[in-house]
């Protein structure tokens, strides 16, 4: 009984992951087409930016887009080259986000308080990106995946820190505060989380380093 709570758990887990992704990705391609009024400050702010944004929004949408595709066992093991495909159109798509993230640091809502979170965020993604590349390409498969999925955690920063401003609207916070812890936690909470579960999926498939974890 235990053992099957756990699967349903972990179906509905990943069945919210995939929806959160592909919802936020429509979003993210939407954007780029609405109209929004001009007391909207965010929006204000996006539309004296430049090409910064719609780079952004689309490479970052991509990416979040294949990311539930990307760690599915299943395609990985029945359609290998379409994980390939994916996978280099999902670095694509991040390589995209992320530089033109680091532009959009230096003039975000809230100045450096917000810019700042958002850099170092572009930087760690481009850096677990690149780390998956690397390992993938000497052959590490192993290292492969725990990289990929530090990226995908941090992809899925999109999804976080939207959560999060949806909280502070429900709970009648002021945004821009909001906004701004938003843009600090997004990231962190996801890779800790993304931490814990490798750690726990490695004691799985190695018992034995539980035992010798105290003397390491």
């Amino acid at each position: 009984m235990h053992e099957r709570s756990a699967k349903l758990l972990r179906g509905l887990a990943i069945l919210a992951f995939a929806t959160l992704s592909i919802a936020v990705a429509a979003y993210a391609f939407a954007y780029l087409y609405r109209e929004h009024s001009p007391h909207n400050r965010f929006a204000a702010q996006f539309a004296v930016s430049g090409l910064d944004v719609p780079a952004h929004f689309f490479g970052a949408g991509l990416a979040l887009l294949l990311t539930p595709l990307q760690l599915s066992a299943t395609v990985r093991r029945l359609a290998p080259r379409l994980h390939r495909l994916g996978g280099w159109l999902a670095a694509s798509g991040i390589l995209v986000a992320a530089l033109a993230a680091l532009s959009m640091s230096r003039h975000t809502q809230g100045g450096a308080a917000s810019g700042v979170p958002l850099a170092a965020l572009a930087l760690v993604w481009l850096f677990c990106m690149g780390r998956g590349i690397h390992r993938i390409v000497i052959g590490d498969v192993a290292g492969h995946r725990r990289w990929m999925c530090r990226t995908a955690a941090l992809t899925f920063a999109a999804v976080t820190l939207r959560l999060i401003l949806g909280a502070g609207i429900a709970l009648h916070l002021p945004p821009l505060s909001v906004y701004v812890f938003a843009t600090w936690a997004c990231w962190p909470l996801n890779l800790a989380a993304c931490e814990l579960l490798l750690r726990q999926r490695g004691a799985r498939l190695h018992p034995s380093a539980i035992a010798v974890a105290p003397h390491s």
